[in-house]
């Protein structure tokens, strides 16, 4: 079999790119990504810190007009109402878009732009694509009971900008209400939250 950055097999079942390692996302590193931090607690605990999701990543070249890929894979699972996912990031390139590749699973993507208060849920399924503008946070979420697989590219230079939304987080969230993937404002998520608690505790 030919190895070579220019050619590589994937398996998408394990989320693996043959030849190149696998980053590993358990619970515990995901702190504050989850609105619910008692939720985040006690599914840390009773799950014994599940694993949340991997990427397998391949750099085959850098510089202008490159690109890079990478092959996901989210759990199926939930924190409270909210459901497994990634922590999500802007690249440090705002300009820079992405193509996402559905290949198996039942999920969305959650798209935010830095300067607007929209946001936008896109489903992400089998023989689907969808296109992450530039200036655009995304956020890949598995509302199903398999785990959701898929194939990223993006520009070399795109870079990842974790730490903003370390700090904001997303606007809105992704929770089941009525059985069904619900977008909802992160403040009115909370809000209920708060009013639940509250009539639960006289």
């Amino acid at each position: 079999m030919l190895k070579s950055p220019n050619f590589t097999t994937f398996q998408p079942a394990g989320s693996d790119i043959d030849g190149f390692p696998v980053v590993e996302r358990r619970l515990s590193q995901l702190d504050k990504v989850f609105a619910e931090p008692d939720a985040f607690a006690k599914t840390l605990v009773a799950q014994e810190n599940p694993r949340v999701y991997t990427v397998s990543s391949v750099a085959p070249a850098e510089g202008d007009g490159q690109l890079h890929y990478g092959l996901g894979k989210i759990m199926p699972g939930k924190v409270g109402q909210e459901y497994f996912m990634t922590r999500g990031h802007y690249h440090e390139w705002r300009e820079a878009a992405e193509i996402y590749i559905g290949l198996s699973g039942t999920g969305y993507m959650l798209l935010e732009t830095e300067n607007s208060d929209d946001g936008q849920l896109i489903p992400l399924i089998p023989n689907s694509i969808v296109y992450v503008p530039g200036f655009t946070a995304h956020r890949t979420i598995n509302t199903g009971h398999a785990p959701l697989t898929y194939l990223g590219i993006y520009p070399a230079n795109a870079g990842h900008d974790y730490g903003s939304l370390a700090q904001s987080n997303f606007r809105h969230v992704v929770v089941e209400e009525n059985g069904a993937p619900t977008l909802l404002r992160r403040t009115d998520y909370l809000a209920q939250l708060k009013a639940k608690n509250e009539v639960a505790t006289p």
